[in-house]
């Protein structure tokens, strides 16, 4: 949810003192910061200018995906979601698949989930507009059931496409589906978090969904942990 004026952004931090208060309360004493991109980091391109080296663009790939008719999804689905950001970002977000709000809007991470995803991301010290957030699956799957083996299929090349044409320093998985998913790992998201991972060749760490958060608050401590090993990483490929 984009920071629009004042008064938004003056709720988004009263929501993220709560989220840090409750981590408080869970045992958490530390408030790293996320370094802020360097000027030279500002410089990297992912368009058609010369720097990009003749690299496919984020453009180019929304372009090819179209009106995407490749899986049964597109005979549910109103719009595609196909992931919104800084194309510069060193940080992506990979989520599960689009559920019936982001299905309405074409947006990934909206509602309340959003709004949780949002105080993560200002208790890192960023938010969407610095980073890249998208999803394993473009398309919503009727009654949020989990995609099939053949809609992964035809969807999962346009996310690799995506992250070969952000070049991200990290991933962040959001989810056991998406965890699982990218890993080509069944182990449990509880397991799974907390650690990382490669996907193509990029550093992974997968974490809890917000929306499981919602359900389970006393989870937030452990996604705070994930995300502190995402910021001293940032801090460290500086």
């Amino acid at each position: 949810m984009p920071i629009k004026n004042r008064h938004d952004f003056g709720a988004l931090v009263s929501e993220a003192r709560i989220w840090l208060e409750q981590a408080e309360l869970l045992g958490v004493r530390e408030l790293p910061t996320l370094a802020s991109p360097s000027v030279s980091e500002f410089e990297r391109v992912v368009d058609s200018s010369a720097d990009s080296g003749g690299r496919e663009t984020l453009e180019m790939v929304r372009e090819d995906l179209g009106d995407c008719q490749r899986c049964p999804l597109c005979d549910h689905r109103k719009k595609i979601v196909f992931g919104v950001g800084n194309p510069r970002a060193r940080l992506v977000l990979v989520g599960e698949a689009p559920g019936r709000q982001e299905d309405l809007q074409g947006e990934p991470f909206v509602g309340e989930a959003g709004r949780l995803l949002d105080r993560i991301l200002l208790s890192m010290g960023t938010c969407r507009e610095d980073v890249y957030i998208c999803n394993v699956q473009k398309c919503r799957p009727p009654g949020n059931r989990d995609p099939e083996p053949e809609e992964i299929a035809a969807c999962e090349p346009f996310l690799q496409r995506q992250l070969a044409a952000l070049k991200p320093d990290i991933i962040l998985a959001l989810g056991r589906f998406s965890a699982q998913t990218l890993l080509r790992n069944d182990t449990p998201i509880s397991r799974l978090r907390g650690n990382w991972y490669s996907y193509q060749g990029l550093p992974l760490m997968p974490t809890y969904h917000p929306a499981y958060l919602l359900r389970n608050p006393a989870g937030k401590r452990e996604v705070w942990e994930d995300v502190k090993q995402v910021m001293q990483r940032l801090r460290a490929d500086e």
